[in-house]
């Protein structure tokens, strides 16, 4: 035996190193596995990431292509400034977030502060324009007008301003040929957003963090093709950032070209015409309401009749789409989106809406025949026309005895239109509608393209409103909780009105189709649709997708893709219909309410066809429009709260034919001074080095028109016709003739009675034919309107339930449903 203890392990022992060793191999096994894994399978993709590190990428702006009219007269080009630019991400790094820098820069630039800190601010919910809405990585834009000497002094003086370059750069140029603005229609552009690079990293166009996008107009509705494709150049550095060499080269690619189907010289002719007549009509004088027209508001389209392509579009207020470039300053924007300027940004042409008034009576007209009336009638045309106890009067109660559709249209008879609408409202049932009502005056608006969208290339067009039983009873669940809760039995006038449409605002009344008939009640359209509509009869029946578009030309003009018109459908009219329709129309330019502005016109050579029309609403002046067409074009004008139709629109709208035509006042048509007496067939030229062969255009096209037709007027030899004409011809028709007004013609008359003298006078044309009455105009020394003056009825006399005759209801929710009217 032995006293050294044998030494040994236990069970225990030996098990805590197995467990050990298994751990230990376990561990060598996984990391063994992993670097197999990232050396030898994935070995390659991360050697391809690694080498990434080292490269760093330079961006390239890709040149926007150019917006050009019709000719080849750029809209909207580029030009070379010297752009000074902050760098976010820098001056986040400094303690006071940059603002030593950019007060700094902002005396250099002799710029406020507060407007060069406000342009760096990253917008948000919370924070109010100006703002940058673009990615923070990206270099701000403080001017793009800085000067030479400016961007000397910033680049010589590096150390002063850290994170600020001044650089020259291609910027946007909205070049205004001629003076023309053509604002809503080409939009503007602003940084991409980083909601914006989110969406469209997986598509077949992303976008660049420098890149700039449209926002409206043209600008947005063709932003693809404009805007090309940034070049991208690849650099390798070392770790501490030095180039070392050039791994790879995209180049940019620039965008394409836009031809508009638009002349910049009618597109002037057309702003400065509806400008003139809006600024005459703000001195006659409303005898409703006893104060100046406002005329806050218009909208003219010039629209190619057998094509439907836009030869000019204007919209008034307008602004200059400069003021977006290089960014918007806070008092430019306010300005832009404010109330008081009424809101410019807003194009009237597309998204102006309105009662159409009398312009409209070539849909019910069409709807009757179609109901199975003779277009030759007779029907009566008396002085007033009743349902129930609600009493509708013509204007001033004319009563022109038995008349045809074609004469109701020439002298604007609304008692044929009551009547006829009437009974086809009672042959439907009436207030107990059949299961398959007819309703032939809706289904008719509907087949003319009303009530929905015209399909223009423009973005945020609106659809406008055909008030049919499916939108009355839209109209009645959406709004019935609120009528309920404010209507009263025996209350206020508002009050009573809210409480019969609680009761049956739903129903399709007898006063709401005879209001319909006429193109009141809560019939709303848009410039453009109209325009459509009388294009559309011009043709021969065809309604055409407006477009603004004409063709995309590559860079260097060797791919063209033209954009063909589109047919959509014909209107629901015979040949034999259409043709007494325009015959009704040409009536209207020659003997009856707009005969008085086209006094002169070389009929015989360029047959004219027009139809006027006055809408009232409620709360506000009447809206003047005035339609028109010949075989080349259509034209149709509207002034908010500018008066009457001949009166406000009428003059302006025979300038720009005149000015379309070559016709002088005195109607002698002379080829050399004709803008565009035929729509434009071919296209502009792009050279291989892409420049654009295109014709000089002169400094104002409409302001040395009108200079020319005043030298070469006359005096005209009947002081008659100068006095009564005075006051509104040397605003609205300055350089125009007009003969001696129609006796019966209503802006003659309230001219005459302003002014104390004759009630009639001068040779009659057309035998009586009335002027141009806003359907429901006043008497003579009566300021309220027809409906105002109609008497009252039991609950199913033919009271119009949500029209012109309830309008005060209307107030309370205008808003809502007549944006921007």
């Amino acid at each position: 035996m032995t006293n050294i203890p044998e030494t040994g392990r236990s069970t225990r022992v030996q098990i805590r190193l197995v467990v050990i060793q298994v751990l230990v191999l376990s561990l060598l096994g996984t990391l063994g596995g992993r670097l197999w894994y990232l050396q030898i399978r994935e070995g390659a993709e991360y050697a391809k990431k690694a080498s990434g590190n080292h490269v760093q990428q330079v961006v390239q702006p890709a040149v926007r292509g150019s917006i050009l009219d019709a000719r080849g007269v750029a809209l909207a080009d580029n030009e070379t400034r010297l752009v000074v630019s902050a760098s976010r991400t820098d001056l986040m790094k400094m303690r006071d977030d940059g603002e030593a820098v950019l007060t700094k820069l902002a005396g250099v630039l002799g710029m406020p502060a507060k407007d060069v800190l406000e342009k760096v601010r990253l917008c948000d919910a919370e924070t109010p324009q100006p703002c940058w809405n673009g990615s923070p990585y990206q270099p701000i834009p403080i001017t793009d007008e800085a000067t030479a000497k400016q961007a000397l002094q910033i680049r010589e003086r590096a150390e002063d301003f850290p994170g600020i370059t001044a650089e020259p750069q291609a910027v946007r140029r909205y070049a205004a040929p001629g003076q023309a603005n053509t604002a809503q229609v080409l939009g503007y552009l602003s940084p991409v957003t980083d909601e914006e690079l989110q969406k469209a990293q997986d598509t077949a166009s992303p976008y660049l963090r420098s890149d700039q996008v449209g926002r409206s107009g043209l600008e947005r509705e063709y932003d693809k093709e404009l805007r090309g494709k940034a070049g991208v150049t690849r650099y390798e550095v070392d770790n501490l950032g030095r180039v070392i060499g050039e791994a790879e080269a995209d180049p940019a690619e620039p965008g394409a070209n836009l031809v508009t189907s638009i002349d910049a010289r009618v597109q002037r002719v057309a702003e400065y015409e509806l400008n003139e007549a809006m600024k005459a009509a703000r001195k006659e004088m409303d005898r409703n309401t006893n104060r100046l027209y406002e005329a806050d508001s218009g909208a003219v389209v010039v629209m190619e009749a057998k094509t439907g392509r836009v030869v000019a579009m204007a919209s008034n207020p307008s602004y200059d789409p400069n003021a977006w470039v290089g960014g918007i300053s806070g008092k430019d924007y306010a300005s832009l989106t404010g109330k008081d300027s009424n809101y410019p940004l807003l194009n009237r042409a597309i998204q102006g809406l309105s009662a159409p008034g009398s312009i409209f009576k070539v849909i019910p007209t069409a709807a009757a025949i179609n109901a199975g009336y003779s277009f030759d009638g007779p029907y009566e045309c008396s002085s007033s026309y009743s349902i129930g106890g609600q009493v509708f009067k013509n204007f001033e109660s004319q009563n022109h005895g038995a008349i045809s559709l074609g004469r109701a249209l020439e002298v604007s008879c609304d008692t044929v239109f009551y009547r006829l609408s009437h009974e086809e409202w009672k042959r439907d049932g009436g207030n107990k509608p059949k299961k398959n009502a007819k309703d032939w005056f809706y289904k008719t608006s509907h087949q003319f393209g009303l009530g929905e969208l015209t399909g223009i290339d423009l973005p945020n067009e609106v659809t406008g409103r055909v008030p049919d039983r499916q939108w009355k009873r839209d109209y009645w669940e959406a709004n019935k909780d609120a009528w309920c809760k404010s209507g009263k039995k025996g209350g206020s006038y508002v009050e009573q009105i809210a409480y019969e449409n609680c009761l049956e605002g739903n129903r399709l009344r007898a006063g709401d189709s005879v209001n319909y008939s006429i193109g009141q009640g809560d019939t709303l359209v848009t410039p453009i649709q109209m325009a459509s509509v009388y294009a559309a009869l011009a043709n021969g029946g065809t309604l055409y997708r407006p477009t603004v578009g004409k063709a995309v030309i590559s860079p260097d003009g060797k791919q063209v893709t033209k954009i063909e018109p589109e047919a959509q459908s014909k209107l629901p009219v015979t040949k034999k219909t259409l043709a007494e329709i325009d015959g009704a129309l040409e009536g209207v330019a020659t003997r009856g309410t707009a005969a008085w502005r086209f006094g002169g016109w070389p009929q015989d050579e360029i047959p004219m066809h027009a139809k006027t029309g006055t809408a009232e609403v409620y709360g506000k002046q009447t809206t003047s429009w005035f339609a028109t067409y010949t075989k080349d074009y259509s034209v149709v004008m509207t002034i908010a709260q500018g008066g009457t139709g001949s009166g406000a629109s009428g003059p302006a709208v025979r300038n720009i034919y005149n000015a379309l035509y070559g016709v002088s006042p005195e109607g002698v048509i002379d080829g050399k001074k004709a803008l565009l007496p035929t729509p434009q067939k071919t296209l502009p030229k792009v050279r291989t080095d892409g420049t654009i062969v295109s014709p000089k255009i002169s400094k104002d096209p409409a302001k040395e028109r009108r200079a020319a037709e005043e030298s070469e007027q006359t005096p005209d030899g009947d002081g008659q016709d100068q006095d009564q004409d005075q006051n509104q011809d040397q605003n609205q028709d300055q350089g125009a003739t007009t003969t001696t007004p129609p006796p019966a013609n209503r802006d003659t008359r309230r001219r005459e009675a302003r002014r104390g003298g004759p009630r009639r006078g001068g040779p009659r044309r057309g035998g009586g034919g009335r002027g141009d009455r806003p359907s429901g105009d006043g008497p003579p020394g009566d300021g309220r309107t027809r409906g105002e003056r109609t008497g009252d009825g039991g609950q199913d006399d033919g009271r119009p339930s949500g029209g012109r005759r309830r309008g005060a209801l209307r107030a309370r929710r205008a808003a809502g449903r007549r944006a921007a009217a």
